[in-house]
């Protein structure tokens, strides 16, 4: 849980709100065809998730900044840089817009090709 204090109290966000948030933003930029899996392990388990959209999503908080970690499988034809480009401010935009809080960064990992 992300706690954000303010004068009224304290706000608890979850890391699977974030990851999804983060997985749906990504995954509407185009030419990226699917979420991938950060490592074997975790791709093996998450097979059996029904929900996508926070796999390969890692995010964690040092103070007030965010680090996120995406890992993207992207389709055949297009270029990666102007798509990396795309999801890093879609993502950094929809994080800070719904949590105010600072993303810091975002690194970006193409784990495969899809054939269109």
């Amino acid at each position: 849980m992300i706690c954000i204090e303010n004068p009224n109290g304290c706000i608890e966000i979850s890391y699977d709100y974030f990851s999804n948030l983060i997985g749906l933003a990504a995954s509407s930029c185009y030419g990226v065809a699917g979420m991938a899996a950060r490592n074997k392990v975790r791709g093996f388990t998450e097979r059996f998730m029904s929900d996508k959209l926070n796999r390969g999503v890692k995010v964690q908080r040092v103070g007030s900044k965010l680090f996120i970690d995406l890992h993207i499988i992207v389709t055949y034809g297009v270029n990666i840089t102007v798509i990396v480009k795309s999801i890093i401010k879609k993502v950094r935009y929809t994080v800070e817009e719904a949590t105010a809080l600072k993303v810091d960064c975002v690194n970006v990992f193409v784990d495969d090709i899809k054939p269109e």
